[in-house]
């Protein structure tokens, strides 16, 4: 795979290497996808600086994971290429299946069912990941290192694909959560089950994803942590299961919803407490837009949530320093 100016830059001299990690993705995609709309318009790319600001004032450097529709707009282009030029944050890759070149209908109307990647037979699911890695890292001109699976679909198949195109993190692990009931294709069996895999960072398994192996692939799964304590848990749960119903526990993750700085600071708190490297944080690049996603509605919304990540970034600069997933990875080596 031809890649121009490759630079693989991963730890900054004044790195304290006994400070945890805090690792800020980003879903880097079109507006408000939730409105399953078959236009997808990328508005919110010109919402981005802000929050980049806000980053390096305290020290920090989000991994935007950039689909396919970001990845041809000219304006995330130039930021992002600027971003990577004063080595300020990366960029990684994260693909929707169905609006992601090479077409293939998998299910009569993707742009309805969103199927999952890993739903698309082999080769079309090799195609998909080679389109994007070959568009980024042209694009860019740069390798790409770091992946986040589109709707948190992982599997064997795709991780042994990553590492033969040189990947070497992925983050699309989310402990504790169960998408088997968010459906796909109507026909498949819905999203990964991670209730059982590990909420620390691990060199995986390829023949069982669930497991730590001797890849060369690192798992960073997201900072995930139980709403209830464990005994309630199991309650909530045999309760669900004679009902007929298979939900995952009740979760907090270290993400905004507006207003929930003490609840993301109580999952950091915990994922540091188990002894964890790291606390990794997500939101999608829509969501610093007015009106860019169901949860921040309006420039009110938007101003409450940069509140948030002021109070909760003012907390972590003191008990963890800035990295990018490619950076944790040489950390782990």
């Amino acid at each position: 795979m031809r890649v121009r100016n490759i630079a693989l830059t991963f730890i900054l001299p004044g790195l304290n290497m006994d400070k945890p990690a805090f690792i800020i993705t980003i879903d880097t995609e079109g507006d408000n996808l939730w409105q399953n709309r078959r236009e997808i318009k990328t508005e919110n790319a010109r919402y981005l600086a802000r929050f980049q600001a806000l980053c390096e004032r305290f020290g920090f450097k989000p991994v935007w994971l950039t689909n396919y529709e970001m990845a041809t707009d000219p304006v995330f282009v130039e930021f992002a290429k600027d971003v990577i030029a004063r080595g300020e944050g990366e960029v990684g890759m994260h693909l929707h299946a169905w609006n992601s070149p090479p077409d293939h209908d998998l299910t009569g109307d993707d742009w309805r069912w969103q199927p999952y990647l890993i739903e698309y037979p082999s080769a079309v699911l090799r195609e998909k990941v080679c389109f994007m890695t070959q568009l980024l890292e042209d694009t860019f001109s740069t390798k790409m290192l770091s992946h986040r699976a589109g709707r948190w679909a992982f599997d064997s198949r795709y991780a042994k694909l990553l590492i033969e195109l040189g990947y070497l993190v992925d983050c699309s692990v989310t402990p504790r959560v169960n998408w088997r009931n968010a459906k796909g294709a109507p026909q498949g069996s819905g999203g990964t089950d991670y209730q059982h895999f590990p909420q620390h960072a691990y060199f995986l398994d390829v023949e069982d994803i669930s497991k730590p192996g001797t890849s060369s692939l690192l798992e960073v799964p997201m900072s995930i942590q139980y709403k209830h304590s464990a005994w309630l848990n199991a309650i909530k749960q045999s309760y669900d299961r004679l009902r007929g119903k298979y939900r995952s526990p009740s979760v907090n993750w270290l993400r905004p919803s507006g207003g929930n700085t003490a609840q993301m600071i109580d999952v950091a708190q915990k994922c540091l407490a188990q002894g964890n490297g790291y606390v990794e944080f997500m939101l999608h690049s829509s969501e610093f837009m007015p009106g860019g996603s169901p949860t921040f509605k309006d420039e009110a919304a938007i101003e409450g949530l940069y509140r948030d990540l002021e109070e909760l970034f003012e907390w972590l600069a003191a008990r963890t320093q800035g990295m990018t997933l490619a950076g944790f990875y040489q950390q782990q080596k």
